[in-house]
């Protein structure tokens, strides 16, 4: 919705029941069965109008949407084969897939968990979001002065802070503040505040999850 918001496209928003799936969302992710699925003309379209038109930043934001959507399954690199600045797409692509698919795992953790196990995720946690600080950087945006195609794919993640932050105790702020700033920087976009989730709300599901 973000990208779409971005782009000026009129679209038409549906929520969908996960635990009772419908059938234009099995006919039109059958294979994955999961949300979200935006559909043009009665296709489904998964390719995004907002990647930086610099081929360098284009390159990176692939690596990074790539590894975010799916997992590797084969990265072998030969060095005869490969420049430098591939090499370090590479390594970048393969940071952020890590901090993606752990995530998830570790936010169960922080509301479901107490003592050394809880401690340790919250550890995990920050140090994957100091990743994605590493990458920013002191840029406004991940893809540098303008909001773009990385920006709409990582903001949505600050949606669980206020979760982790609750359940855990802690501050991510105050262990990252520059990823914070960012993404407050991104909620002052109307795209951004207008499609992300309360963050109250997100907060309901742990809570409902532990009953």
């Amino acid at each position: 919705m973000i990208a779409l918001a971005e782009k000026g496209i009129d679209y038409e928003y549906r929520e969908e029941d996960l635990s009772n799936k419908s059938h234009l969302l099995l006919k039109s992710n059958p294979i994955h069965k999961k949300v979200p699925v935006l559909i043009h003309n009665g296709r489904p379209i998964c390719e995004s109008h907002l990647l930086p038109s610099d081929p360098h930043e284009r390159a990176r934001a692939r690596f990074w949407t790539d590894f975010i959507d799916k997992k590797v399954k084969e990265h072998q690199v030969l060095a005869d084969h490969i420049s430098i600045k591939a090499c370090v797409f590479l390594m970048i692509a393969l940071q952020l897939y890590y901090v993606c698919a752990v995530i998830p795992d570790l936010g169960r953790k922080i509301w479901a968990t107490k003592g050394e196990e809880l401690e340790s995720a919250k550890k995990q946690l920050v140090e994957c979001f100091k990743l994605w600080e590493a990458e920013l950087g002191d840029k406004p945006y991940f893809g540098g002065e303008r909001f773009g195609f990385l920006d709409v794919v990582l903001v949505p993640s600050y949606s669980w802070f206020y979760t982790y932050e609750i359940c855990g105790s802690f501050s991510i702020e105050a262990e990252c503040a520059k990823l914070v700033s960012w993404a407050k920087r991104c909620l002052e976009r109307e795209s951004v505040a207008k499609s992300l989730p309360d963050p109250e709300k997100i907060y309901g599901f742990p809570l409902q999850v532990n009953k």
